[in-house]
């Protein structure tokens, strides 16, 4: 099945026979499921642009599978139920799982298109929206955000977004939250663009959004384009959105390094650790991202194991929770994820048997702790070896100084900046 068919899921294959006649006739591409079992398979291949899905079905009722779709993350395409039996509380409570329409049976042809038409649009917007900031959670720190949000979103569609956070936080997808329907989304696909072709930006984003990423982990030479854009953006009805991991005094302040940004609405993001409740629901949205992204076979989470990530503190944030997630339902292909392969994903022991030291590093952390490790051994080798010369060690990295001490501070690397000649480069 591709990402463009529309899933017919009904155990009557008149029905089946019937309605894909239709649509093919009208051009769609269709794929057909006689039961929930063979609409699972098929789901967990592809998201399928739509699904036609039958409440009364002898393996599992519709209604079910709606709700299992629903709480593993997977609900992230149009669902219309359908049914010749159901009842106005049936046609509700699908509703509220998720189901974007309802089509009694017989179904009237023009009823059926319009329908079809309706969530095929719907599905065209999802799809570009990408992740949407509902699947964020429900905590009360994630409501306060939201009416954070509401509040920025009510302003001139021009006004300019800082989204602060810390490192690893959901800033593209909070952003998106500013993205109106059926207008642009543009982000630079290399940094350097921002400099070599701001025009072209310009131009794609008018009536949109201009998401330009995390401005701590620039240059100069990158903010000063940065600065260029949000003098043109003002006048062509451009919302730019920009984040910020680092303090934002340096770039809201007196001094700031990109004075544009004394308008923007700042908006900051909580860390994860605020949210430990709504852990296993971010792991279901992260397992339903990455079996449509990447084809990964969702996996089952034990209880033990949601204990394990709920109690972490997430140090990486929204980030490192998702690298988790992937290395774990990669483990598990499928099957279950166990407490100890949780424990274990954190160096908390498990399965791997213990520490796994070869040349120095444990190799059952997490990948992105094991290159935090490597990094902070590399920079504190060149630090010693310059005689903390920051200059020296800049150049001998291949770093800016700025980006350098950024870098420092982000692996808890303290350093005393000179007096001479690296002060005065600053």
């Amino acid at each position: 099945m591709r990402s463009s068919d529309i899933l017919i899921v009904d155990d009557e294959v008149g029905i089946r026979d019937l309605l894909s006649e239709i649509l093919q006739d009208e051009g769609y591409t269709v794929a057909l499921a006689e039961n929930a079992e063979e609409a699972r398979r098929l789901r967990h291949q592809v998201r399928p642009a739509m699904v036609l899905l039958d409440i009364w079905m002898p393996d599992c009722d519709g209604i079910t599978l709606l709700k299992e779709w629903a709480k593993n993350g997977q609900l992230n395409m149009p669902v219309v139920m359908m049914s010749g039996h159901a009842s106005v509380e049936t046609a509700v409570e699908a509703t509220k799982i998720g189901a974007i329409d309802f089509l009694e049976k017989p179904i009237a042809l023009q009823k059926l298109l319009a329908a079809v038409d309706r969530a095929l649009k719907h599905s065209e917007m999802q799809a570009a929206s990408g992740l949407n900031f509902d699947r964020l959670g429900n905590s009360p720190v994630v409501q306060d955000l939201s009416h954070a949000l509401t509040a920025a979103a009510a302003t001139k569609a021009n006004t300019p977004i800082l989204l602060t956070g810390e490192p690893g936080s959901a800033f593209k997808i909070v952003a998106r939250y500013f993205q109106k329907p059926n207008t642009p989304w543009v982000e630079p696909a290399k940094t350097e663009h921002i400099v070599d072709i701001p025009m072209e930006l310009l131009q794609k984003s008018v009536g949109g959004v201009l998401y330009l990423g995390d401005v701590s982990e620039y240059s100069k030479n990158i903010l000063q384009g940065i600065a260029f854009l949000f003098g043109k953006a003002e006048r062509q009805n451009i919302r730019i959105v920009c984040a910020c991991s680092d303090d934002p005094e340096e770039f809201t302040g007196a001094d700031s390094k990109l004075p544009a940004l004394a308008k923007a609405v700042t908006v900051d993001i909580p860390p994860l650790r605020s949210q430990p409740d709504d852990i296993a629901f971010l792991v279901n949205q992260v397992q339903g991202e990455l079996s449509d992204t990447q084809k990964i076979p969702p996996a089952t989470f034990s209880v033990g194991a949601l204990n394990i990530l709920r109690q972490y503190d997430w140090p990486g944030n929204y980030d490192q929770l998702r690298g988790i997630v992937k290395n774990l339902m990669l483990e598990a292909d499928g099957g279950e994820v166990s407490e100890q392969d949780a424990g274990a994903a954190f160096g908390q022991g498990g399965s791997g048997g213990g520490s796994e030291i070869i040349g120095g590093f444990n190799f059952n952390m997490p990948l992105r702790e094991l290159r935090e490790e490597l990094e902070r051994r590399y920079f504190e080798y060149h630090i010693a070896q310059e005689n903390q010369n920051m200059s020296r060690v800049a150049l001998k990295v291949g770093l800016e100084r700025t980006h350098l001490y950024r870098k420092l501070k982000q692996l808890g690397i303290s350093v005393t900046r000179r007096n001479g000649a690296d002060k005065g480069e600053e």
